[in-house]
């Protein structure tokens, strides 16, 4: 199984915030949702800007603990990772984006094809997805 299996039958809206944009945006449009996280696209949330990260609930919770609620009016980019994007393609390998993420300890993994963003996967639609396939085999 592929990523772009996961994709096809998983809603393909993606919630996205701009870097620029405050914690407290970013857990309103977690809620609103319905979403574990968001990806982060490098200032604004126009679709020509580049990925840089992600933002989850963990994040949240994080921000309040080490700032309290004056922590939601800081900056997305403030808090999201330093390194490099952790992505993937819709042609990945689900075996592959699983040891990804447990590598990353990562929970929601950004898919890029050719330079655009197409989706997002969790680590908990590729459990499924590979249950589901043990179980039809």
């Amino acid at each position: 199984m592929y990523v772009g299996d996961i994709l096809r039958t998983n809603s393909a809206h993606v919630v996205t915030i701009g870097s620029s944009e405050t914690v407290s945006i970013a857990a309103n449009l977690l809620y609103a949702s319905n979403v574990g996280a968001l990806v982060v696209r490098n200032g604004s949330r126009s679709v020509d800007a580049a990925v840089v990260g992600m933002f989850s609930e963990r994040d949240v919770v994080a921000v309040i603990a080490e700032r309290g609620t004056g922590g939601l009016a800081a900056k997305v980019a403030q808090f999201i990772s330093p390194r490099p994007l952790v992505s993937c393609t819709s042609q990945d390998a689900l075996t592959d984006v699983e040891r990804l993420m447990v590598r990353h300890d990562i929970r929601h993994i950004p898919v890029i094809d050719n330079g655009r963003l197409v989706g997002v996967v969790s680590m908990r639609d590729i459990g499924f997805a590979l249950e589901e396939a043990a179980c039809a085999a």
